[in-house]
């Protein structure tokens, strides 16, 4: 009689369970969506970031953000602190680890995830927090502002960042991008036609602070970016892995329920038998 009243137990637990894991998918499904309609790719800052280096003067001028160096490669290293996102965090820091053996670098890793894996190797590396939708523009801002004093110094002679990108809702792959030397842009025909009339430009500026600013206003769009497609990844991540449990936790109630039934059938049959058996010797005493 043990048996049956555990079971009980066991298939109001499975349901709580199914029921905490719907909700939870929900919120990152929501979540998901709130996200996507707030990152815009800004066309319109890239467009005007050409249109400044279709002038000759920052095509041949020289500086430590448009040449690398034989310093070390920055790596940066996308995690996440969410839960239930150990395989994606995985590949991240698998491509972070064979870029590091393959190239003399500096390791820089987002998110408690990240940091572990790396500690469990051994390996030194430059620790900032994970991603935070509401603290997002700041991280981006402090992630810039440290990877341009690490390059102007000649601490790291190119940079290149590795984080999950979302292809789809339920797909994620791991992407890496080489944002310094920054690559000019490939010049539009409207601004090609600008460089006739180069010569009359007046620069009253420092060639080399124009540059250092304009790709300094890149680095902070991108990295901006790049932090909303990583949290984007995350949650999709989240949402396939809830999923996948939920239908665990679906086929374990199916097993329950059979085993709950069959044992209740099991006590009823016992119960039937042994009426049976003592109506049987009622009735042979009583003749």
């Amino acid at each position: 009689m043990f048996v049956l009243p555990q079971l009980r137990k066991d298939m109001e637990f499975n349901k709580s369970l199914n029921s905490l894991v719907e909700v939870l998918k929900s919120i990152a499904v929501s979540h998901y969506h709130i996200l996507e309609r707030k990152i815009k790719n800004e066309e319109k800052f890239f467009a005007i970031l050409r249109d400044f280096f279709a002038f000759p003067y920052l095509k041949q001028a020289r500086h430590p953000f448009l040449s690398k160096s034989d310093s070390p490669l920055g790596i940066i290293a996308i995690t996440s602190d969410m839960g239930l996102l150990g395989g994606l965090n995985m590949k991240v820091m698998t491509m972070a680890f064979e870029e590091a053996s393959t190239h003399r670098s500096k390791l820089i890793i987002i998110g408690e995830k990240g940091h572990a894996m790396a500690r469990d190797k051994k390996l030194s590396f430059v620790a900032f927090p994970g991603v935070k939708d509401e603290d997002r523009f700041s991280q981006a801002m402090s992630l810039r502002d440290f990877v341009t004093e690490q390059a102007l110094t000649g601490k790291i002679g190119a940079l290149e960042v590795i984080y999950p990108e979302p292809i789809s809702f339920l797909v994620q792959k791991v992407k890496n991008v080489l944002l310094l030397p920054f690559v000019i842009p490939e010049v539009s025909e409207a601004s090609a036609g600008r460089e006739a009339s180069a010569a009359s430009v007046i620069i009253e500026s420092n060639l080399s602070d124009i540059i250092e600013y304009l790709v300094t206003l890149y680095l902070g769009q991108m990295f901006y970016e790049i932090l909303g497609f990583s949290r984007l990844a995350e949650l999709s991540a989240r949402f396939i892995h809830l999923e996948s449990s939920s239908q665990k936790l679906k086929d374990i109630e199916k097993q329950l329920r059979l085993s709950y039934f069959r044992v209740r059938h099991e006590i009823i049959d016992k119960g039937m038998r042994e009426i049976f058996a003592a109506r049987s010797v009622y009735a042979s005493e009583g003749k």
